[in-house]
């Protein structure tokens, strides 16, 4: 019997000014999926010359790792689809840099799209076996996004938000064409559209995750996030709902923007 050939798996990791860690960070992600049984590659999207991020990564020799990069900083949903566009895998996952997520769980998620047959797999700070460390408010704050994407778009899983997230190609060629947010809520977009289109087969798997060492809840910077994620949402939800912009027939509205297409045929 023929051995059956491995799915070729992307990572895409978005990177905006981290020149301090991403060499490290990268070696330690390219280790994690070295011990996963795929072949793979890396993708790096610098998001924003505002250091040297992009020199740093480029000085790593890995045919295995691609270094992207570009001017203007547009935010991380921007980032995560420009190296989707980039991206040759079967499987495409990304993960935030930064090392908040502990990369070992990448091998977790991609056994969890496996053994489910899953569309889509998301790691959740909720799962039962995660090991997580963050501060009370930011669980509070976290419960009440939770609380409302259940009510607005009615996803089966309780955690959308979490850097670390596994798709079958078929699912992205279907669904990255239609997206439009490329900052504070590109998550909850990408899942909410997934699900809305059919792709019902979206599962939580367990993480290792450290946010002890982020910014305080306190900083002018965090609540202006938090107040513009939430308006990203409701919108979502607005073209989702109410102007069923995602919708097959509204193809012609929908925002073509080359370096974001997703290439439907693998090279």
């Amino acid at each position: 019997m023929a051995k059956k050939t491995k799915s070729f798996l992307s990572v895409i990791i978005p990177v905006y000014n981290q020149e301090r860690t991403i060499k490290k960070d990268l070696i330690e992600i390219d280790n994690a999926l070295s011990e996963v049984d795929h072949p793979y590659e890396i993708v790096v999207v610098i998001d924003g010359m505002v250091d040297k991020s992009y020199k740093r990564a480029k000085e790593i020799e890995s045919k295995k790792i691609k270094v992207y990069g570009y001017k203007t900083n547009y935010g991380k949903g921007y980032a995560v689809r420009y190296g989707m566009a980039k991206a040759k895998g079967d499987i495409v996952a990304f993960i935030d840099s930064g090392m908040d997520i502990n990369p070992k769980g990448l091998s977790m998620l991609l056994s969890h799209l496996e053994w489910y047959d899953a569309d889509v797999i998301v790691g959740s700070k909720l799962h039962p076996v995660s090991k997580v460390h963050y501060p009370f408010p930011r669980k509070v704050l976290s419960w009440g996004y939770r609380s409302m994407v259940r009510v607005l778009f009615g996803l089966s899983i309780r955690d959308t938000q979490v850097g670390l997230k596994f798709f079958r190609r078929k699912v992205l060629e279907d669904v990255l064409p239609r997206l439009i947010v490329k900052t504070y809520a590109f998550d909850i977009e990408i899942l909410a559209v997934a699900h809305y289109l059919g792709y019902k087969r979206i599962f939580e798997a367990p993480i290792e995750l450290d946010f002890t060492g982020v910014s305080s809840i306190t900083s002018k910077n965090f609540w202006k996030t938090i107040i513009l994620m939430m308006w990203d949402t409701l919108a979502v939800f607005y073209r989702l709902k109410l102007l069923h912009y995602y919708d097959t027939g509204n193809k012609r509205k929908w925002k073509y923007e080359p370096e974001l297409n997703f290439r439907v045929n693998l090279p």
